[in-house]
């Protein structure tokens, strides 16, 4: 029962919602230019001013064009530093392995030192 009430209500909701939105209108910002988008502007016969041609398009594409480079460059920036990156990560596991290597040598050599140890002290003890 709850969920066919959460049903109604969503479609009633949803229903609200498409009339209030279909008046016809389609939104305009406010800074909205017809110009930018290559519609044109007919003036009477009597005026001897040509039509105006869109001048905002041109601008557009060339901001578009900016920002590809701008794309290209961030990119080509980040494939760099990935590959030294990468070239960091090779060196530091390879260190890292070496590191681990030698601290498995050190601890053998130490344990090594303590068992002479023990076995000078014990052959001290059977002298006395």
């Amino acid at each position: 029962m709850k969920n066919f009430r959460n049903i109604i209500l969503t479609v009633t909701f949803l229903m609200a919602c498409q009339s209030a939105f279909a008046d016809g209108n389609a939104f305009t910002p406010l800074n909205f230019d017809d110009t930018a988008y290559g519609t044109t502007t007919r003036i009477s016969a009597a005026s001897t001013t040509p039509v105006e041609q869109p001048s905002g398009n041109l601008k557009m594409q060339n901001a578009i064009t900016q920002l590809d480079n701008a794309q290209v460059e961030v990119r080509n920036e980040l494939l760099n530093i990935k590959t030294k990156y990468a070239d960091i990560d090779a060196k530091y596991q390879t260190i890292k392995t070496e590191r681990k290597a030698l601290d498995k040598q050190i601890k053998g050599l130490e344990r090594r030192i303590n068992k002479i140890d023990k076995q000078k002290e014990n052959i001290r003890k059977n002298m006395i």
